[in-house]
């Protein structure tokens, strides 16, 4: 795969740069890790899988405010009405709680008390450290940068059916309700990435903006990367650092 910062020359294609925006997943993104393999497979202990749910939550509840910090640059109104679907779609309505409630059901399936994960205590440091890293570079990068690092959700319909393929044949809190977060986002996505791939290879008219969208995409897959190193790092090989989550802690009553 050709590096963030291609070789000196013209742009590309649209053609030739979607390509490479895929090919940084197809190399990059986090469904290669050793971890997911775990879970997926059925190996990972209940508190392996326990400490997975907990630092997710940090992601899937930053994932609206990166929104709202991205829209509040927006000044073209056609842009925020297609980009805030994405917070409906997580932070739900108060009659439906969208993505958000959906992954606090799976923390109640796995034995965790919702109130416990929702609260943010237990969260590894090097958790925090990368998705704070995420909602600042979303905040203050250029736009374009921003919607490129969205990206990774091209990647994503695979991992969630992979992932629902095999907790449901490996562990028993597997079911339709704990894992209507992971089938709810095969249907919501598609049509995010679909605005969010033509903005980017439309906005991206210059060698210059399509090495920074590249880049952006890189940064992201290096955040998503991060976090399960960290979980691997902590409860596979069982160095959890100071103030991360401790089994046994914060469990349903």
């Amino acid at each position: 795969m050709k590096d963030a910062i291609d070789q000196p020359g013209q742009a590309q294609s649209r053609e030739e740069f979607e390509a490479r925006l895929r090919a940084i997943g197809a190399e990059r993104y986090h469904d290669r890790h050793p971890f997911h393999e775990r879970l997926h497979g059925g190996y990972c202990t209940p508190d392996e899988v326990r400490a997975w749910v907990i630092n997710r939550w940090m992601y899937q509840s930053r994932i609206p405010m990166k929104d709202a910090a991205f829209m509040s640059r927006v000044e073209d109104p056609d842009l925020r009405r297609h980009w805030r679907k994405r917070i409906e779609d997580h932070d739900g309505t108060v009659a439906e709680g969208g993505g958000i409630r959906r992954w606090l059901a799976l923390a109640k399936a796995v034995g965790l008390d919702p109130d416990y994960v929702a609260s943010g205590v237990g969260i590894m440091p090097a958790t925090r450290f990368a998705v704070d890293a995420y909602v600042r570079f979303v905040r203050d990068m250029p736009l374009l940068d921003a919607v490129a690092a969205s990206l990774t959700e091209l990647f994503a319909p695979k991992i969630h059916a992979q992932r629902i393929e095999g907790l449901l044949a490996h562990y028993e809190f597997a079911d339709d309700s704990s894992l209507s977060y992971f089938r709810k986002r095969l249907t919501e996505a598609p049509e995010d990435v679909k605005f969010g791939l033509d903005y980017v290879l439309t906005h991206a008219d210059t060698k210059e903006k399509q090495d920074a969208a590249a880049a952006a995409l890189i940064f992201k897959t290096d955040v998503l990367w991060a976090q399960l190193d960290a979980l691997w790092h902590g409860y596979v090989e069982g160095n959890i650092p100071p103030g991360a989550w401790q089994p046994g802690e914060g469990m349903a009553s």
